[in-house]
């Protein structure tokens, strides 16, 4: 499966952010450590976790 990541568009120039990739759940790495672990989430824990920072 080829899992496609996005940055976020409020991100700085640098590294200093996170991507995520959704699918069947929600994948979430540093961008300055793309090879160290990957966070996941439901699809559904991932939308309550925005709509609280929102």
């Amino acid at each position: 499966m080829t899992v496609t990541w996005r940055k976020s568009s409020y991100s700085t120039n640098g590294d200093e952010c996170v991507e995520v990739a959704t699918g069947p759940q929600v994948l979430i790495r540093d961008t300055k450590d793309r090879e160290g672990g990957i966070l996941t989430a439901s699809t559904p824990a991932w939308r309550e976790l925005l709509t609280r920072l929102r």
